[in-house]
């Protein structure tokens, strides 16, 4: 089983999650390639795909959101999985008490057209890294005005905030899936 893991990201917290997910695939016996979704051109190469992406203002990237639209027909036949990381922070819920990892609070708010496009098994969210000194044009700028505002600064502290053992445990999950007995992909064309 040969397991491609795209995604976006734009200062490298996503892609050491890509990475991590990568590690436990591997570890699992499962073959995996970690790659860009820039760099994935051949995107028909592979029996399963992982698909992650940094949200900004709650929205994909718009490397991974191409991605998904240009292989939509190959991601139909393949078992896929979604995920994103976005939400910074220690709180794990918002002010009505609702999960952030929850695509509906957190985003992506093309959820519902990213799910048509690669009918996921599943799609998670997980908690992510923010570093504004690294985040350059619009967005650095957009981020440093922000910041300016102590309710922005609350709601978007800088730090890594991702939690590995949940994405481990995902990841296993995902192992789980395509190492169960009686798994089958369909045959490449």
């Amino acid at each position: 089983m040969k397991v491609l893991i795209a995604y976006a990201s734009r200062a490298g917290s996503t892609k050491e999650i890509a990475e991590f997910i990568g590690e436990k695939l591997r570890g699992r016996g499962v073959e995996a390639e970690v790659q860009d979704v820039g760099s994935a051109r051949a995107a028909g190469g592979y029996d399963a795909y992982v698909i992650g992406s940094a949200l900004y203002m709650f929205h994909w990237m718009k490397d991974a959101r191409q991605f998904l639209s240009k292989n939509r027909d190959l991601l139909a036949i393949r078992p896929v999985w979604l995920f994103s990381s976005g939400p910074v922070g220690v709180q794990k819920t918002d002010s009505a008490g609702r999960d952030l990892r929850d695509a509906s609070v957190s985003g992506p708010k093309e959820i519902e057209e990213l799910k048509e496009a690669a009918r996921p098994r599943d799609h998670h969210v997980f908690f992510g890294a923010l570093y504004g000194e690294k985040l350059r044009g619009g967005i650095g700028l957009t981020y440093r005005f922000m910041q300016r505002s102590k309710a922005v600064r609350e709601s978007m502290p800088d730090g890594d905030y991702r939690d590995w053992q949940d994405v481990a445990t995902w990841a296993d999950s995902i192992a789980d899936s395509l190492l169960a007995p009686g798994t089958t992909v369909p045959i490449q064309s």
